[in-house]
């Protein structure tokens, strides 16, 4: 059996991630550059310039923290297939099959995490600037819990892949309605302009539809995650969070 040790041993020079930064430049800066350049640069032009921002910060990470970054891989998945779709003229059913296979990747991606020495929700969650790792990785050795919260953990991953099911399924239902077979006889300019209509629609709209329902699931994991905690080292929330 292998034991999932909380504290990281990473050494104390290693910068931590930015999450906000990773949002920004793996997500929000290229989805913008699809949804908005695309007519004035050309749909391949602003593929290649989205697909720099998750590449060049990717490299960037890598190069600095000796690690791979996995929302830089994501940002290029997502902004590869819908640029690739764009690019290719493609639209209707296809962007819904895009946009409901993209979170089911992501799920089967965390699902597969739980069976590694790194469960995703760990990597998520567990933030060594946010929670007193080292704390709890002592009271789970002093407790003989190291198995019992390898399990939870795993169930928690579990859990978390779930949601990005329940994604997958709301993000298709969704798009099957917003995007719609663009008519042959427009102009490429034309068609271009509709499809990134129906793309900038489908950005706003699934932030009601599907980023607040994930994000509810979300906090209910995380509250999962913090019972377990509490259960098998027997610390109190203020001694698992810090306070600065």
């Amino acid at each position: 059996m292998t034991y999932i040790k909380v504290a990281d041993s990473s050494s104390p020079e290693q910068k931590p991630e930015n999450g906000f930064v990773n949002i920004i430049v793996n997500v929000i800066v290229p989805v913008f550059i699809l949804n908005k350049l695309s007519t004035q640069l050309g749909a391949l032009n602003a593929l290649l310039l989205a697909l720099a921002f998750p590449l060049g910060y990717g490299l960037w990470d890598l190069w600095q923290r000796k690690k791979v970054n996995y929302f830089s891989l994501l940002g290029l998945l997502n902004v590869g297939l819908t640029g690739g779709l764009a690019v290719a003229s493609l639209d209707g059913h296809w962007f819904a099959v895009k946009e409901a296979v993209f979170p089911l990747l992501i799920g089967i991606f965390v699902a597969g995490s739980a069976f590694t020495k790194r469960p995703f929700v760990k990597t998520l969650l567990m933030n060594p600037q946010i929670m007193k790792t080292e704390t709890i990785d002592q009271k789970l050795s002093e407790n003989n819990s190291l198995v019992e919260f390898e399990s939870h953990l795993k169930f928690s991953t579990y859990l978390l892949a779930g949601s990005f099911l329940i994604s997958a399924i709301l993000n298709y239902a969704l798009a099957i309605r917003i995007f719609k077979p663009l008519d042959s006889h427009l102009a490429a300019e034309a068609r271009s302009v509709a499809l990134n209509e129906q793309i900038a629609q489908m950005t706003s709209s699934s932030f009601l539809v599907i980023m607040v329902p994930s994000m509810l699931i979300l906090f209910g994991i995380l509250w999962y995650l913090l019972r377990g905690i509490k259960q098998h080292t027997g610390l109190t929330l203020e001694e698992i969070i810090r306070q600065n």
